[in-house]
């Protein structure tokens, strides 16, 4: 039995009639919906700017394809910490602020936040342009190979500090339950991604031709377009978080509240990619057609990311600023509904595909190898597809409680199952570490769910 401190003991003294009260009161799953999808459409988004990406560099031949796998792993994780991590410690600190009622601390918050955002972008761009080549090398690179994944990684990492700015002061923005100008602003920031992207990096209307470093170029000025007009709008006093620049001052208690949140979230992300990396490694062991199996299954999880990700980041305002307001019980209703509607809807899906893997399989493939085994991925890890999305969206409810850990170490009992179980299965069939993966996502759902149910909630 979870023991949490007194329920609904102190009420927002915001507005009742205001947009952020209104989180406070409205019911929980319409509420959470509403905040859901536009989430859920910039997401979608942003997948399709990812196939798109990798369509024209298709074009471009096979060494910048191999050269872009080698990089993606890195520029998953500076979004995943800066959008997911981080951004979801800014969003709780901020609306448990204004369900306290106290929008000043929120207004500094925030202001701290950009902070943090410019230091951690500051980071990967040092530390990719020092360190990059060396890291693609361990990963594999090599000769042209490894050339033009050095190219696209020094422009794209060059802006970095505009991705975690733009996905920083999106987090203060949702923060407030507004949810409909971050995704607003990512979708167009998108279009202007693949347009100058592909514009540049093929060469198209008679620009010169500058193949990888034209791509990458393409998200080092739409982020910066973006990241300028979330300043401007931030500034302007356009947002429901009136910012009061003159008046700040650093408080040390500002930045723990963030990274209390933030910092420990960011282990989340980077046991993800690592959990990637490691079974991918061992599943090159088995084959071509065994890796290339198991590519098609993990593009549909990618999928499905959007998903999850909407639910959870949605219910980070609702559940951090009812906490802020005391209403405890509300707080805990809302990351349960959320889990709900994210278990149901990925759970749906899984079901579906591993009762017929060729609704999907078939789109990509005809070779009967690699078929049989995206089918038997499909069998196995389908049915688990819900214990990914529950543990995924109570992972960012617990940010907005600002109790992470829990989530945290179940995603560390993820990343044990999946290195340990599968150095030690590493001669066995092959299915036998597609139950694997099914068994960690169970593993990180359940124990995630638990956590929460155990874990107090409150000051």
């Amino acid at each position: 039995m979870t023991i949490d401190a007194p329920i609904d003991a102190a009420p927002s003294r915001a507005p009742v009639t205001s947009p952020i009260a209104s989180l406070l009161t409205a019911p929980i799953l319409p509420t959470l919906l509403r905040l859901a999808i536009p989430n859920m459409i910039a997401m979608v988004g942003s997948t399709l700017v990812a196939i798109a990406e990798t369509s024209y560099i298709g074009r471009l031949g096979t060494i910048p394809l191999a050269a872009i796998a080698l990089v993606f792993p890195f520029a998953m994780l500076t979004q995943m910490m800066s959008a997911g991590a981080m951004g979801g410690g800014v969003s709780s600190a901020i609306s448990r602020a204004l369900g306290a009622g106290d929008r000043d601390r929120a207004a500094t918050l925030a202001l701290h936040a950009a902070i943090i955002g410019l230091c951690g972008g500051l980071f990967f761009t040092v530390m990719m342009l020092l360190f990059g080549r060396d890291f693609f090398t361990l990963l594999g690179g090599r000769g042209r190979v490894l050339e033009e994944a050095c190219n696209y990684s020094q422009v794209l990492f060059s802006g970095a500090i505009a991705i975690w700015l733009v996905n920083t002061l999106a987090s203060v923005i949702r923060g407030t339950g507004d949810m409909r100008l971050p995704s607003m602003t990512l979708i167009g920031a998108s279009l202007v991604q693949v347009v100058v992207g592909g514009t540049l990096g093929l060469g198209l209307f008679g620009v010169p031709q500058l193949g990888m470093r034209g791509v990458a170029s393409g998200q080092l000025i739409a982020f910066t377009l973006a990241a300028v007009f979330f300043v401007w709008y931030l500034l302007a006093g356009r947002s429901r978080l009136p910012l009061n620049v003159s008046a700040f001052r650093f408080e040390r208690g500002m930045f723990f509240d963030i990274l209390k949140v933030g910092a420990v979230a960011c282990l989340s992300p980077l046991q993800t990619v690592l959990t990637i990396l490691i079974f991918t490694k061992i599943l090159a062991s088995f084959g071509t057609e065994m890796l290339a199996g198991y590519g098609i299954g993990s593009r549909l999880e990618f999928l499905l990311i959007p998903i999850t990700f909407a639910f959870g980041i949605a219910s980070v305002p609702m559940v951090g600023m009812a906490i802020g307001a005391g209403q405890l019980q509300r707080a805990r209703r809302v990351a349960w509904t959320a889990a709900a509607a994210s278990g149901l809807t990925v759970g749906l899906i899984g079901l579906v595909v591993a009762l017929d893997p060729a609704l999907w399989v078939s789109l990509f493939t005809r070779d009967a190898g690699v078929t049989a085994a995206a089918h038997s991925y499909f069998h196995w890890a389908g049915p688990a597809f819900v214990f990914f999305g529950v543990g995924v969206s109570l992972y960012f409810s617990s940010q907005g409680a600002a109790r992470v850990g829990g989530p945290v170490l179940a995603s560390t009992g993820r990343l044990l199952i999946v290195a340990v179980g599968g150095l030690a299965l590493a001669q066995a069939p092959a299915w036998t570490l597609f139950a694997l993966i099914s068994g960690a996502m169970a593993v990180f759902g359940l124990s995630t769910a638990g956590s929460v149910l155990l874990t107090r909630w409150g000051k």
